[in-house]
C-alpha cells in the first residue's frame, strides 16, 4: 500500500479516531488539486473495512457523479486493495458496491436527479468534492444515512465558493472545534505538499504563470481561497492591466499577425424594450508569442460596432475588414444568427482559420474565465483612451460585467439588463480565444488558407 506523506497522515488517524471512538464528528478535508485526497480517503476506507471485517458494516461515498467521479472513487479503493496484496475472493465487486468480510462500500451519485433513498452509512458517510454538491440534495438524501448509528462524517475538496457545501461544513466545524477541541478541519494548500513533493512544486508555479495568481482557479483550487457567490467578472487590479499605451490602429502593420472576434446580434427579445437592441461587435486584435507556460499577447487594435444592420450588407463588410488584416484566426459566435456568418467565414478563409464558437454554460464559462486570466497575465490589452464611442463602451461594459459562480465551477457572466449589454465584453472574451488558438507566425504561413 502506498505511503502516505505527513500532510495526509493527520486527516487520516483523525478519520479512524472518530470512527472507532463513536465520536460521529464531522470532518472537512481541504486538499489543493492533485495533491492526494483521493488517496487519504481510500486508505481511510480500506483500514475501516479491514477492522469491520468481522462485525460488519456500510461505508457510502458520495460524489457530484457517478461517472467518473464516484466511479473513480470506487476504482481508487480496489487499486488500494490490490497494492496492499489482496485479490478476488478477498474482497468482491457488486456494481459500484465493494465488499470485504461483512463489510461492503457503496458508491452514489449526488447529482440532484439522482435517486439514492433508502441507504444506509452505519461506518463512515463521505462526500467527495463537496463543493460542488447542492447543500440541499445532502441534507435531504445523504445526511439522514449516518442517523441510525450517528455515523461519522467526512467532506473533501477544494474552495469554491462562500456558499458551497465544503465553506457551509467548514464553517460548522470550525465552531464545534472551538466547543470540545478536537480538531475537524484540515486545510492542505499547495506550498504544504510542495514542501514534501518538489515535483508537484514547479507544476504549481507553472500554473501560477499561465493562469496568473488571482485567477479565480488557482485561488481556489491551489491557493484554497474561498470566492464571494458573485461579484464583478473582472477586479480593478484586472481593469488597470487591461490597459495600453499604445494608438488604436487604422490599417495593419506590416508583418504583424493578426485574429479577429465577432459577437453577433441575437434576435429580439422582450427585453429589448428595455435594454435596447443587441449589437454585432467585431474586434480585431494584433497577436505576439510569449514564451510558455504564458499565453500570446493579444493586443486589441480597433473595435467595430453595427447595431440594426441588415445581414445581407453587414456580413461583407465584415469579410472585407478581416480580409485588410489578413487574419488567420477568427472566432465566431455561431450559436443562432452568427451561424451564418461562420459559414461565410469558412467558405472565404479555409476552415482552419475560422471558430465557430456555440455558446453554452459551459462554453461561456470557458470564455470568462480565458477572459479572467489575459487579464491577470497581461495576455490582454487595450489601446490607448481615444475618447471614441468604441473604447467607451468597451471600458463601460467590462466594468459592469457581472461574474456569479456556480456549484458546478463555472461562471455565469453577464452586464445586468439595467446597465446595458455585454456585446464587447464576449467580442474580446472570443478575440482572446482567437489568439490562443493562432499558431506562431512561421507555422501560420505553411497553413495558407483561402483568402477573400
Amino acid at each position: 500500500m502506498n505511503t502516505l506523506r505527513r500532510y495526509q497522515r493527520a486527516p487520516f488517524l483523525r478519520i479512524l479516531d472518530t470512527v472507532l471512538n463513536g465520536h460521529g464528528d464531522t470532518l472537512a478535508l481541504m486538499f489543493s488539486r492533485q495533491s492526494g485526497k483521493n488517496e487519504t480517503s481510500a486508505q481511510a476506507e480500506f483500514r475501516l473495512m479491514m477492522m469491520h471485517g468481522a462485525r460488519g458494516g456500510i461505508g457510502v461515498k458520495a460524489a457530484p457523479t457517478l461517472t467518473p467521479q464516484a466511479v473513480t472513487s470506487r476504482d481508487r479503493l480496489i487499486d488500494t486493495m490490490k497494492s496492499a496484496g489482496l485479490r478476488p475472493p478477498d474482497y468482491r465487486r457488486d456494481g459500484n458496491t465493494i465488499l470485504l468480510g461483512l463489510t461492503s462500500w457503496q458508491f452514489k451519485s449526488a447529482a440532484p436527479d439522482a435517486n439514492v433513498v433508502g441507504a444506509t452509512a452505519s461506518i463512515l458517510l463521505e462526500c467527495d468534492e463537496s463543493q460542488d454538491v447542492s447543500p440541499d440534495k445532502w441534507d435531504k438524501d445523504f445526511l439522514p444515512m449516518a442517523a441510525d448509528r450517528n455515523a461519522s462524517k467526512v467532506h473533501y475538496g477544494t474552495a469554491w465558493t462562500d456558499t458551497s457545501l465544503l465553506a457551509r461544513t467548514i464553517a460548522e466545524c470550525e465552531d464545534a472545534e472551538g466547543r470540545d477541541g478536537r480538531r475537524r478541519v484540515f486545510t492542505v494548500p499547495w506550498w504544504i505538499v510542495a514542501e514534501e513533493n518538489p515535483a508537484y512544486a514547479v507544476f504549481v508555479q507553472n500554473e501560477r504563470a499561465r493562469l496568473g495568481e488571482n485567477h479565480p482557479i488557482f485561488q481556489t483550487q491551489y491557493e484554497l481561497k474561498t470566492l464571494a457567490g458573485a461579484g464583478r467578472l473582472l477586479s480593478p487590479a484586472q481593469l488597470a492591466n487591461i490597459r495600453g499605451e499604445y494608438e488604436r490602429h487604422t490599417s495593419p502593420g506590416a508583418g504583424r499577425l493578426y485574429v479577429a472576434a465577432v459577437d453577433v446580434a441575437g434576435e429580439d427579445t422582450p427585453d429589448v424594450i428595455l435594454r435596447g437592441r443587441d449589437s454585432t461587435v467585431l474586434t480585431i486584435g494584433q497577436v505576439t508569442h510569449r514564451p510558455p507556460p504564458l499565453l500570446p499577447l493579444c493586443e486589441a487594435v480597433n473595435a467595430y460596432e453595427w447595431k440594426g444592420t441588415k445581414h445581407d450588407r453587414l456580413y461583407p463588410e465584415i469579410m472585407m475588414i478581416l480580409d485588410a488584416h489578413r487574419v488567420q484566426r477568427v472566432a465566431v459566435d455561431s450559436t443562432a444568427a452568427g451561424e451564418a456568418l461562420a459559414i461565410i467565414a469558412r467558405r472565404a478563409l479555409g476552415e482552419e482559420r475560422v471558430i465557430g464558437y456555440r455558446f453554452t454554460e459551459r462554453s461561456k464559462s470557458e470564455l470568462g474565465y480565458g477572459l479572467q486570466q489575459a487579464a491577470t497575465t497581461g495576455g490582454l490589452k487595450l489601446w490607448a483612451n481615444d475618447q471614441s464611442p468604441e473604447y467607451a463602451a468597451i471600458d463601460s461594459q467590462l466594468r459592469a460585467c457581472r461574474a456569479e459562480y456556480k456549484p458546478n465551477q463555472t461562471v455565469s457572466w453577464s452586464v445586468p439588463v439595467s446597465e446595458g449589454h455585454d456585446d464587447y465584453v464576449a467580442s474580446l472574451a472570443l478575440l482572446v480565444h482567437a489568439a490562443k488558438e493562432c499558431p506562431p507566425p512561421a507555422l501560420a504561413r505553411s497553413r495558407p488558407g483561402r483568402r477573400p
